[in-house]
């Protein structure tokens, strides 16, 4: 039966992916929070990593078709990290991993990027851009390959931050390689807890919560890559961090 419950628990899902879509992102860290704090809070981290992932699969999928129909995406920006991610993701994903004090110095990581972030000067324009080398993008990925595995997530909130700080692209164009990003690191995450035994998805509670965040990740990407100015795109990223962040905290000290 459908309770009030329910209903909120699909509202906070849809308005998650519409914001994380809005840059790019699959929302699995706003989709372990939310989960957190409700009845699902109870299973175990293997249970609720899945389940944010296959979420991830969703929004990030909708996210980059959007960025890549309006010409963000660069592909030899991208493809450095995405072959240094997917193995370390699987291991990741492979391994199970639990600790408030990761979390704490997660929470302080986001909160730091959207620090340093909101610091930056604005680089909107081609001017400036350098895209990294692969002796310097691969242990970037690789290392953001493998925290996303460990804690559930795709790695965009990580990967986006540097992408900005470094000037290695623009903000949408950091939101289309992401969004490919963390498709691949949630299809990785998932093969690597599939191999280990750990795999349990829940279709039946799967499906709603699917549904919900389609209809976020497709208005909150279209409206991100189509309709927002670069300069909204990088509030939007900080905005993400600092919401994803202190949920993060929210959630240690419940």
């Amino acid at each position: 039966m459908f309770t009030e419950s329910d209903f909120l628990i699909l509202l906070a899902l849809f308005l998650v992916a519409l914001l994380y879509s809005s840059v790019g992102h699959g929302g699995a860290s706003g989709y372990l929070a939310v989960l957190s704090l409700t009845i699902y809070g109870e299973y175990d981290s293997s249970w609720l990593k899945q389940h944010a992932w296959c979420l991830n699969l969703v929004v990030a999928s909708i996210a980059f078709y959007h960025y890549r129909k309006a010409g963000f995406h660069v592909p030899k920006l991208t493809l450095p990290f995405v072959i240094a991610s997917i193995p370390f993701a699987i291991i990741g994903g492979y391994m199970k991993v639990d600790g408030a004090i990761y979390d704490t110095l997660l929470s302080i990581t986001l909160i730091l990027a959207a620090y340093k972030l909101f610091q930056t000067k604005e680089n909107n324009d081609e001017e400036g851009i350098v895209t990294p080398n692969y002796s310097t993008a691969i242990p970037v990925g690789g290392g953001i390959g493998l925290m996303s595995g460990f804690i559930g997530v795709g790695g965009g909130i990580f990967l986006s931050p540097i992408i900005l700080l470094k000037k290695w692209a623009t903000p949408k164009t950091a939101a289309a390689t992401s969004a490919l990003f963390i498709l691949l690191n949630s299809i990785s995450g998932l093969f690597g807890a599939s191999i280990s035994g750990q795999l349990k998805i829940d279709i039946e509670v799967l499906l709603p919560f699917v549904f919900a965040v389609l209809i976020g990740g497709y208005l909150g990407s279209k409206y991100g890559s189509q309709v927002a100015r670069q300069r909204g795109i990088r509030y939007l990223l900080i905005s993400v961090l600092v919401i994803a962040s202190m949920r993060r905290i929210t959630m240690l000290l419940a």
